[in-house]
């Protein structure tokens, strides 16, 4: 029992001294190394505090940088967007006037078509290769040509507002980005230290992997802005070549329809003057008809008349054969009543003759009259064709400027 309970260390008054100013040592030690520490602390803090103030304020002078440079892109992509936005409006307008225009080629085309398969149906030698049927061709030709013309005009006005809606697209998406950051940097910029928004978010401050430098971004919103710009003068440029075609085109429609209608009046004036003077050879060879149909009634009555003189001097001459024995002399009256005979027969036969040469041209003016008339009836179909159907279809051609 006695080995389990010991004694108390006991220390000399040395140690106890020691020990004392040890921890006399010690506690000033700490004691100074805490007051540089606190020292080295406000310093540290009013450092760090100076530095995030100055930090805060180059951070708020770059937001405002960047918000400059932000709203200087806006508005130039705002101006562009404008400017690309009109430009497809005007498009769209001069591609509606050249559909129109395309459009209203169609019936004068039509009528010149039709004109020809008109003229197909003229009859005998006025089915001709005349100046009416040439320029029938070129004004279909031209008006097919003028057709072509328009569409690729067309196709190009179409293909241009594609790239216009095309670059319009890409300057909507970066204002619509802009705008985006736009608010989300005024926002950022207008956060305070005392703002209730705020908290902690661990991993933020870091790069993004997918981001950007300031040059690339600036060289999209330029590229943008160039496309933009390119498409838009490539428009104007269109709407300048599609105008001077839509003019020049109605120029030329205009140019043709009339020379057509001019050698169209020609013609008709022609053919008329030509009917007129058939028609006069026609009246005057049914005078001449009638004229010949007498002749030769005439020419018969003479005939005729002859038998009964004929007759009397054969009757004359038979009874005489019936004298008797020496009285059956040639005198002077059986002279003269042969003379008679063979007189008239030869009357007679040249009144025949004349005869059938009445009748021969009374025949050749029937065929004369049979011509004329069928040549009048084809210069009757061919201005019924040419002026009542062909021309009263070119009265409604009515060619406009788009």
């Amino acid at each position: 029992m006695a080995k389990l309970v010991q004694a108390p260390t006991r220390f000399t008054h040395q140690d106890w001294t020691t020990s004392n100013l040890t921890k006399y040592a010690n506690a000033e030690s700490e004691r100074a190394a805490a007051e540089r520490l606190v020292d080295e602390s406000k310093r540290l803090s009013l450092e760090t505090e100076k530095r995030t103030e100055k930090t805060q304020r180059d951070v708020n002078k770059k937001f405002q940088q960047r918000l400059d440079d932000i709203r200087y892109w806006k508005d130039e992509l705002d101006d562009k967007l404008a400017g690309i936005t009109t430009e497809i409006d005007n498009l769209l307008a001069f591609k509606t006037r050249v559909e129109k225009a395309l459009e209203a080629t169609h019936e004068p085309l039509h009528i010149a078509k039709q004109c020809l398969m008109n003229r197909e149906k003229r009859q005998g030698i006025d089915l001709v290769h005349d100046d009416v049927q040439k320029e029938l061709i070129k004004e279909v030709e031209a008006i097919e040509g003028v057709q072509a013309l328009l569409q690729r005009s067309l196709e190009q006005a179409i293909e241009q507002i594609r790239l216009n809606r095309k670059a319009k697209f890409q300057l909507e998406k970066d204002l619509k980005d802009k705008f985006s950051v736009l608010s989300i940097d005024e926002y950022c910029e207008q956060l305070k230290n005392n703002s209730p928004n705020i908290d902690f978010k661990e991993g933020t401050a870091k790069i993004e992997a997918n981001s950007v430098s300031p040059e690339d971004w600036q060289d999209f919103s330029h590229a943008n802005i160039l496309k933009a710009e390119r498409e838009r003068q490539s428009s104007v440029d269109l709407r300048s070549l599609v105008d001077g075609i839509l003019q020049q085109t109605c120029n030329d429609m205009r140019k043709q329809c009339r020379e057509v209608n001019v050698a169209f009046d020609k013609r008709i004036a022609e053919t008329k003057d030509t009917k007129g003077k058939l028609e006069d050879h026609l009246n005057k060879v049914l005078a001449q008809m009638a004229e010949m149909e007498e002749n030769i009634a005439r020419l018969q009555k003479a005939i005729s008349d002859k038998e009964q003189p004929m007759k009397l001097a054969q009757t004359r001459l038979d009874t005489r054969t019936q004298r008797p024995n020496v009285e059956l002399c040639r005198d002077p009256v059986q002279y003269r009543l042969i003379e008679e005979v063979h007189e008239i027969e030869g009357s007679v036969a040249g009144l025949q003759a004349r005869l059938a040469d009445a009748e021969a041209s009374l025949k050749g003016l029937i065929r004369n009259q049979l011509s004329l008339d069928e040549d009048i009836q084809v210069k009757s179909n061919t201005l019924f064709i040419d002026e009542v159907e062909c021309m009263g279809m070119r009265k409604s051609i009515n060619i406009q400027s788009f």
